[in-house]
């Protein structure tokens, strides 16, 4: 036989065309067609075809119901049972590869039931394969069961006619054990839809119009079939079943797979791996899950991971994010979340992303009450460190960092950047406000940098906030100040507070002076870094028009952290209202208004920072003159310059740090090994940056006569 080698092509997406299961009594030929919107042709068997077919030890029910399109060649089908409808494309001869998996195009040893089946497939030993539409050049080999049934839902929280229980809707109980915040999962769901839906539970109205918009985007028909795209490879499987799977995917030695969407394409390739075990979810482009995952009512969303034994149960998953050998249950995470250690645990959390759970954590065994309702609130940049143990229901500033420690009581941390620890000594819980920026620099920059970096996402409906000081974050430095400068702080800068545990001790806060200073600085920081992007990007020619074209509020606005997108909270009460109104009709139109978000956030971000600004100078409009501009600007140079020799001094620490030294017999062999700190990349960058802005900045004093 003359086999050429043929690779699949890797360059053509897909487009979903749905189809469905033909009601008894109905022409299953004419609607399959009709609901394909294919121009394929199908013919009958010819007698040659049959005995050709007969010859190779296939069978049928009913030979008439096998139809094949021009260029099907009969030699390629061998020992297979055919049973209903069965359309097959075109056989030629040749053979696809795919990591070193070779597979002839044809179908052998298998038995087809009710399928479609596109053009130079290769199919082997498929024990059983029923009500799937296969498109071209897929390779199947060695799937015990590959099957649809008359209601799949393929992961989609939807009702079927017929299905009156809301018992069998699949719904996704997020953030609370008890169900209270459940969501109907639908695919294509946002992290910012996700939230909302468990957020907003005081607003039944508006609860049932996101019902209504998930349930819009479906019919109830039942009879679907499963789908494979283009390109697929699926290979020594066990059980797959009410399964929609994009083209290019890659599923090899999985377990279950069970009413699912698998969403891939040629961009964003989705895998799927050994002994995984998937039920009632759906998968974003672009997911790598593999070794042992449990998954079981859950969402993940686009370039997510699952890996190593991870169990991820009634829980959203948000882009970008990692999840590796423990256990997640009943959670909501925002994007870039990282949790790599088998023995750390999570449970009744709304994790806000950007966030890093450590090896030993343990968020979620601590309930402290009869019911499983306690809730865990962590706002982005979240760190809880190695061992540490929360008790619900807790509460954290965004960037709150925990110190190792079993934390007895319910915790309410609302100053952002803070370290936590314990000081079993004293019987103090310990918070230094303002840590990282005077100890951990390097970390909160690199982390900002590398979440930009790793944001595989194509298609950025939801313009994700990486930085460390945005409207969300200045507005609890905000707070954090009007609530520290009342502290009464003694002469080593330490001060007691009452609410922050539930506990009858107070919580020792320490470094305040600095803290304060600092957290105006930050203020003075973020208002120069907006302005100056505005300045570089409009070119102003002085002061005066530069004014001109910043607009105040009235009062600082505030802003809600939806899914990490960071909306101002006066728009995300209008698009409640335009919801339940009837006004915006669709997810598709709720997408639209976070895409408006983000093109409206660069001006809104500016306008909150010089509101901010003129209230931590305590000035007016008015009173915003070039000679207080010029004063922001040589703040401005000050707090960068300390930033990052920061930075560079927090990765010094590794290198003359007498006990990271220790394991090392001299310094040529600790440079071989963790190179040298002049060689880092990324603390050169940030020298670099911080010189062009001195010249940027001079720059324009020199150019607005502002000196």
């Amino acid at each position: 036989m003359n086999i050429i080698r043929k690779h699949p092509v890797k360059e053509i997406g897909y487009q979903f065309i749905e189809k469905k299961f033909l009601p008894a009594g109905k022409d299953e030929y004419y609607l399959r067609n009709a609901q394909l919107g294919t121009k394929q042709h199908y013919y009958p068997l010819t007698e040659a075809q049959i005995a050709q077919l007969t010859e190779q030890r296939n069978t049928s029910d009913d030979w008439m119901m096998v139809q094949v399109a021009e260029g099907f060649n009969p030699k390629l089908v061998k020992n297979c049972k055919f049973f209903g409808l069965v359309r097959i494309g075109k056989l030629e001869m040749l053979y696809h590869e795919f990591h070193n998996l070779r597979m002839p195009v044809g179908i052998y040893n298998s038995t087809i039931i009710s399928c479609d089946l596109g053009d130079n497939v290769c199919i082997d030993n498929v024990n059983y394969m029923s009500h799937y539409i296969v498109e071209e050049d897929v390779m199947l080999a060695n799937i015990n069961e590959l099957a649809t049934t008359d209601k799949a839902k393929f992961g989609n929280g939807i009702m079927k006619d017929g299905e009156t229980d809301e018992k069998l809707r699949i719904q996704i109980e997020v953030c609370n054990e008890n169900g209270g915040r459940s969501i109907i999962p639908y695919n294509g769901m946002l992290a910012g839809d996700a939230y909302m839906w468990s957020k907003f539970r005081d607003d039944v109205e508006l609860l049932s119009q996101f019902k209504k918009l998930t349930e819009k985007k479906f019919d109830k028909q039942r009879g679907y079939y499963g789908k494979i795209h283009a390109r697929t490879v699926i290979k020594n499987c066990r059980i797959i079943k009410d399964v929609w799977i994009g083209s290019d995917a890659y599923i090899k030695g999985a377990n279950k797979l069970k009413n699912l969407t698998i969403n891939s394409d040629a961009e964003r390739k989705s895998q799927i791996g050994e002994g995984c075990e998937l039920v009632n979810g759906i998968v974003g482009f672009g997911c790598r899950i593999f070794y042992g995952v449990k998954a079981v009512r859950f969402i993940t969303a686009s370039h997510s991971q699952l890996k190593y034994g991870a169990r991820l149960i009634n829980s959203y998953l948000g882009n970008n994010s990692t999840i590796s050998c423990c256990e997640v249950l009943n959670s909501m995470i925002f994007p870039a979340h990282e949790q790599h250690h088998n023995n750390s645990f999570l449970c009744a959390s709304l994790v806000m992303g950007q966030s890093n759970i450590a090896a030993g954590v343990t968020i979620g065994s601590n309930h402290n009450s009869r019911g499983a309702d306690g809730e865990i609130i962590a706002g982005r940049g979240f760190w809880p460190g190695l061992c540490v143990s929360l008790k619900h229901n807790s509460k954290f500033a965004s960037f709150t960092i925990l110190a190792k420690g079993d934390y007895p009581n319910e915790l309410n941390i609302p100053i952002p950047f803070s370290l936590v620890s314990l000081d079993h000594k004293n019987d103090q819980l310990i918070a230094m406000p303002a840590y990282w920026f005077m100890y951990n620099m390097y970390a909160l920059a690199r982390n900002a940098s590398k979440y930009i970096e790793r944001d595989k996402r194509t298609q950025k409906t939801q313009l994700i906030e990486y930085g460390y000081l945005a409207p969300d974050t200045v507005n609890e430095i905000f707070n954090a100040l009007h609530l520290l400068e009342k502290c009464s702080v003694n002469e080593n800068g330490e001060a007691f507070i009452e609410g922050w545990e539930n506990s009858t001790r107070k919580t020792k806060l320490i470094k305040l002076p600095k803290a304060i200073t600092v957290f105006k600085e930050l203020i003075n920081y973020y208002a120069c870094n907006e302005m100056l992007a505005h300045i570089s990007e409009q070119g102003f020619e002085d002061f005066d028009n530069f004014k001109k074209s910043l607009k105040t509020d009235i009062s600082r606005s505030s802003w809600l952290n939806t899914g990490g997108q960071l909306i101002q909270e006066t728009a995300i009460n209008r698009l409640k209202q335009n919801i339940k109104s009837g006004k915006i009709k669709s997810w598709d139109e709720v997408h639209s208004f976070y895409q408006q978000q983000g093109i409206a956030y660069k001006n809104d971000k500016l306008q909150h920072s010089y509101t901010s600004l003129l209230e931590m100078k305590q000035l007016t409009s008015k009173q915003f003159t070039p000679e207080v501009f010029n004063e922001m600007l040589f703040t401005y140079l000050y707090t960068d310059e300390w930033m990052t020799k920061g930075i560079y001094n927090a990765r010094e620490k590794d290198y003359s740090n007498p006990f990271r030294k220790m394991v090392y017999d001299n310094d040529a062999e600790m440079l071989n090994v963790v190179g040298k700190i002049e060689d880092n990349g990324f603390i050169q960058e940030q020298f670099k940056k911080s010189a062009l802005l001195q010249k940027r900045v001079k720059a324009i004093q020199k150019k607005w006569k502002l000196n």
